[in-house]
């Protein structure tokens, strides 16, 4: 059975692959979209260019080739240990629900639903651990995310506004800096794909009784 949900998982995986394409690259193409139609280099009623559908589409596959492995352990082991049943219940509840709202045309984040997913299958699944730090971690970035990126971009439009080409570069050599410290950070400890499924480390709660025999 569980050969089935591993041959299962490479469809599933695929439609997750193909929901977070509707639903994240379209965000990104209606960003650029909307700052050119802005800038006047493009009309009100326009699409988006074919190099931005290219661009996009490839970044977000070179991205997910490159990199991602801290995520994959965070949601493949941090939450729970998923197993193939689990991942295939997972995945498909996740594409759903991004389907559907990218059909709905609703905006949402793929890690949140992949989340859900993750610790619905893993309540589910007897005797399995659900790790509720790392999912409080997890929420805790989400409530700062959102200020966080507003606070960020109201400064960066600030500074390019007053500063014209001078600030446009300011904001272009800090988001490189930002981006050259992450990646640094992340060589520190790095997870790659021949330790991306390396145990969760167990924390004893309590020191296990013994029992200490004498001899007659």
């Amino acid at each position: 059975m569980t050969k089935g949900f591993r041959l299962g998982q490479i469809a599933s995986a695929s439609l997750v692959s193909l929901a977070h394409g509707t639903n994240d690259a379209q965000k990104t193409m209606g960003v650029i979209t909307l700052t050119l139609i802005s800038a006047g280099a493009l009309g009100h009623d326009a699409g988006p260019p074919v190099w931005v559908i290219a661009s996009a589409g490839l970044a977000i596959g070179l991205g997910t080739y490159l990199g991602g492995w801290r995520i994959i352990r965070t949601m493949g082991k941090g939450l729970t240990d998923i197993q193939s049943p689990q991942g295939f219940a997972a995945e498909a509840a996740a594409t759903t629900v991004i389907l559907t709202s990218a059909h709905l045309g609703f905006a949402l984040s793929t890690t949140q639903v992949c989340s859900g997913g993750i610790l619905g299958a893993g309540l589910g699944r007897r005797l399995a651990e659900v790790r509720w730090g790392t999912a409080g971690r997890m929420v805790i970035a989400w409530l700062v995310t959102l200020p966080a990126a507003a606070l960020v971009g109201g400064v960066s439009a600030s500074v390019v506004k007053h500063g014209g080409t001078f600030g446009t570069v300011v904001i272009a050599l800090c988001a490189a800096a930002v981006a050259a410290f992450i990646v640094l950070a992340s060589r520190r400890n790095p997870v790659r794909a021949d330790n991306v499924n390396a145990g969760h480390e167990v924390t004893v709660r309590a020191a296990v009784p013994t029992t200490v025999g004498t001899v007659a």
